[in-house]
């Protein structure tokens, strides 16, 4: 019942399969491309859907501390809810991987409506750190 309510549909990113036809996924496989795709575009990106897409990438230079952790776990939300029927959320969490490099992990746990089987992804959303925490190159006879 769950796999005929997730459906199929276009591999991500797009590819060929053996026969030289668009690749296909489907269940699980396809509930995850969604997510990916979803969190990956930012609004305006696709031109015939311009609100498509997860706004999180206005972030990217915001700094890594916790308020912009919350609003992340905020614009998730509100763009799985939107975005992606199939599935209802249980929590979104955000943590700081590696700060200095920018690195955050988004972690969803969501379940495939209409069933009580958990599952989580963790989705690398990277922000461009600012000047005064990146390090500078080390001059010639410096450590």
């Amino acid at each position: 019942m769950a796999e005929e309510f997730i459906g199929a549909g276009w591999a991500f990113p797009l590819r060929t399969d053996a026969t030289g036809s668009i690749a296909l996924v489907q269940g699980d496989r396809e509930l995850v491309e969604s997510i990916h795709l979803i969190l990956a575009t930012a609004p305006g990106e696709r031109p015939m859907r311009p609100e498509f897409g997860c706004a999180i990438h206005d972030l990217a230079f915001a700094p890594a501390d916790a308020a912009t952790a919350g609003r992340i776990a905020y614009e998730v939300r509100v763009a799985l809810e939107r975005w992606e029927p199939r599935v209802t959320l249980q929590d979104v969490v955000v943590n700081f991987d590696e700060v200095d490099n920018g690195r955050l992990l988004i972690e969803i746990l969501y379940s495939v409506r209409g069933t009580n089987d958990p599952r989580n992804l963790v989705f690398p959303f990277y922000m461009i750190p600012s000047e005064e925490t990146a390090e500078l190159p080390a001059q010639d006879g410096e450590r």
